[in-house]
């Protein structure tokens, strides 16, 4: 049995100090330019010219608040050292990502405002605010990789049901899951639509920077690399392994039909009730693993037959 953390020292750092240090930092550095900026600056744009005024701090705090209510709101559960590792990874990406728009989008419409006698003069450069989402992601994809899963560990006693289907395959059983070539087209094509909309409205490529690395941490989510061998289940994604069960924690593995929408209400990594989650990308079989913690974790696959029965079979020679 593993030992019972609560906090993630990784998930702290990334997922709640980094985002209230960088709300701090947005203020203090409106503090220091304060003297510089008009006594009321632009907030608000519409197209190229300004239509919302305020006190630049009152800005600040303002955006500060946000940052940390949405940034580290989306982040903060990367900290939970008891919750799924890669719904973890996954919110910390987002959050950080989110953490990066807000204090660029802060710091670029500061410096547009430098020296300006008069607010209503002030242009807004938005590349830098693709930049700021590049760098918030790629922060978020270093604290993901150190984050690591303590969820707790219940050892099985017994062998599973005998109902449960047995098969002796050569190990590992490996397959790539998720959604398929068309699927994925069209998903691609719903996220980058609206980007060729905003570039064209705007003029400008900076909405690609955006777009882009959402896009392709979205597409990435619905393909995986499932394992099964001696020492259990894990599920790889991102270059990282995302979920993984051990052998002497499964009380039973099954075989079931799964529909995403119906059954789990969509696509991806989809959670349903306490302590039941599943990575559902396809209609069709899907491996079900229960462990004596109480967890009930399904994956989609077309070896789920395979998966199961071995699964079965090394439980049987565990439990002599």
């Amino acid at each position: 049995m593993t030992t019972r953390r609560i906090i993630d020292p990784a998930g702290a750092l990334f997922g709640i100090a980094l985002p209230i240090a960088t709300a701090v930092a947005a203020v203090l550095l409106t503090v220091v330019w304060e003297p510089r900026l008009p006594a009321e600056i632009a907030t608000h744009w519409a197209g190229p010219d300004p239509v919302g005024f305020s006190a630049p701090m009152s800005s600040a705090w303002a955006m500060a608040l946000v940052i940390v209510l949405i940034g580290g709101g989306c982040s903060a559960i990367a900290a939970l050292a008891q919750a799924m590792l890669m719904m973890r990874r996954y919110m910390l990406v987002v959050g950080l990502g989110v953490t990066g728009l807000l204090a660029t989008l802060h710091l670029t419409m500061l410096a547009a405002q430098l020296d300006l006698s008069d607010a209503t003069q002030a242009r807004l450069p938005m590349w830098p605010v693709g930049l700021g989402v590049l760098i918030g992601i790629a922060a978020g994809f270093v604290g993901a990789a150190l984050l690591r899963d303590y969820r707790e560990r219940v050892p099985a006693t017994g062998a599973p049901d005998a109902r449960l289907p047995r098969g002796r395959v050569k190990l590992p059983i490996v397959d790539q899951v998720g959604t398929g070539t068309r699927t994925t087209a069209v998903l691609a094509l719903m996220v980058l639509g609206p980007a060729v909309i905003v570039c064209g409205a705007t003029g400008s490529w900076w909405p690609l920077a955006v777009f882009l690395p959402v896009g392709v941490l979205v597409l990435s989510l619905l393909r995986f690399r499932v394992t099964v061998d001696e020492s259990g289940v894990r599920v790889r994604n991102l270059g990282m392994t995302a979920v993984e069960y051990h052998l002497d924690e499964m009380i039973g593995a099954k075989v079931t039909e799964t529909r995403p929408f119906q059954d789990w209400g969509g696509w991806g990594l989809r959670a349903k009730g306490r302590g039941r989650y599943g990575l559902v990308t396809n209609t069709g079989p899907a491996l079900v693993f229960t462990t004596a913690g109480g967890q009930e974790f399904t994956v989609t696959t077309d070896r789920a037959q395979e998966m199961a029965g071995a699964l079965n079979s090394l439980a049987d020679a565990r439990a002599r």
